[in-house]
């Protein structure tokens, strides 16, 4: 797979307000993974922030757009026409509530499962077959005088400490799954990386 390209999107909503927010997890680890290659997201095109570099044999460009999470294909279509990324280069990271917080599951298509950000990308790309990588999140845990918080306020809610411990300690995988993902391809990476 040399000398393709591959598109690492990291879902989240832009500004200092939604920072560390449970719906940002995208954002989170795309800004783990140049970090770890010495890389800044820090270039502005088409909606959506930026970088690119050369990685396990690859050129690597990773995403955050800049329109809102409900709002993300626009950004995401107009990218991948303008570098002519192929549809099966593309890995979407993104927070799942229906996972447990720090589950990490790699998906090679499917539908938005209730996440507003997926649909647009699938709305704006055509298709639903793009990869995605599912960030657990988990769900508001009830109190004992009823129902917890309410899904919306906590995903844009502040991670709390001891999350934010539990997705550092993540970091590796979710790099692994990366690497795998352009080194060997979405099956691979499912099969090394679910379930772990």
């Amino acid at each position: 797979m040399t000398d393709s390209r591959f598109l690492f999107i990291g879902l989240g909503n832009p500004g200092h307000d939604y920072h560390l927010t449970r719906h940002n997890i995208g954002f989170f680890f795309i800004d783990y993974f140049v970090g770890v290659n010495g890389w800044r997201v820090d270039t502005l095109k088409m909606q959506g922030m930026f970088c690119q570099g050369r990685a396990y044999g690859a050129q690597v460009f990773c995403l955050k757009p800049q329109t809102f999470m409900n709002r993300s294909g626009a950004c995401v279509r107009s990218f991948v026409d303008y570098f002519k990324v192929p549809l099966e280069h593309i890995l979407v990271l993104h927070d799942d509530i229906d996972l447990n917080a720090g589950r990490i599951k790699v998906v090679s298509k499917g539908g938005a499962g209730g996440h507003n950000g997926i649909r647009s990308i699938a709305q704006h790309l055509g298709t639903q077959n793009f990869a995605r990588m599912k960030i657990g999140i988990g769900r508001p845990i009830d109190s004992a005088i009823g129902l917890g918080q309410p899904v919306d306020q906590f995903v844009l809610s502040k991670m709390t400490d001891a999350e934010l411990l539990l997705f550092h300690q993540r970091e590796a995988l979710v790099g692994e799954a990366m690497a795998l993902f352009v080194q060997e391809g979405i099956g691979a990476c499912m099969n090394k990386i679910n379930g772990r």
